[in-house]
């Protein structure tokens, strides 16, 4: 345990240039606070002390702002940089050496049961504002772009951005821009006014038949 303590300050240093001292890092850093909360919060849990883990984690969440559920796995050397408003889930399973940036979800889509959160293998980048839900895979050594919305399963060495996140950049080759298309979403609203669009202009051909058809008449009576 003591050694993982260690490592979770060691990542700060090789993550962050701003930090100057072990001190510094133990009395100041959120991300570590909470990873550490976590931890103690992980051991209680498993022991079946759901309540005293249930706990700890809401007062971890009130002073530092990070939301992890006790019963999430997570490996070693986590480094959560401006951690306000991260939130992790209950069968969220983190591997080593992973980076997330503040505001960024591994949470569920409200269906599923069992395995519902994301599982992050290791060296993964998660960047401001991400958003990773359900039960899939984020394979190793790949990056989330800020403010992604991740919905499925995402190949190792790959970056991915967009809503919903399309895979940019795979085994370090670019994918063709015409694969993307992430910019092209549904837009109901657009579709409905098209449709409506549609009938009126539907409308107007009738009634101009109509008045054609009844002045045809007219003319020959």
């Amino acid at each position: 345990m003591f050694k993982t303590f260690k490592n979770d300050i060691d990542v700060v240093f090789d993550q962050d240039p701003a930090a100057r001292s072990r001190l510094e890092v133990v009395l100041t850093y959120s991300g570590v606070h909470a990873i550490w909360a976590h931890r103690v919060a992980h051991w209680l849990w498993k022991k079946k002390m759901y309540f005293l883990g249930r706990l700890l984690s809401q007062v971890s969440r009130f002073f530092t702002g990070i939301e992890i559920h006790p019963g999430a796995v997570i490996g070693e050397r986590l480094f959560i940089d401006h951690g306000m408003g991260v939130v992790i889930g209950e069968t969220c399973e983190i591997g080593d050496n992973v980076t997330i940036y503040q505001g960024v979800t591994l949470g569920g889509t409200g269906k599923e049961k069992g395995k519902r959160h994301p599982t992050i293998e290791d060296n993964v980048l998660i960047a401001t504002g991400a958003k990773i839900l359900g039960s899939m895979t984020i394979g190793k050594h790949s990056r989330i772009g800020a403010g992604s919305v991740v919905l499925n399963e995402v190949p190792p060495n790959s970056t991915v951005v967009g809503i919903p996140a399309k895979v940019v950049v795979q085994d370090g080759v670019k994918v063709k821009k015409d694969e993307l298309a992430h910019h092209i979403l549904p837009d109901p609203v657009a579709d409905k006014f098209n449709e409506l669009e549609t009938e009126i202009a539907e409308l107007k051909k009738e009634l101009e038949a109509y008045k054609n058809n009844k002045t045809n008449g007219r003319t020959d009576a």
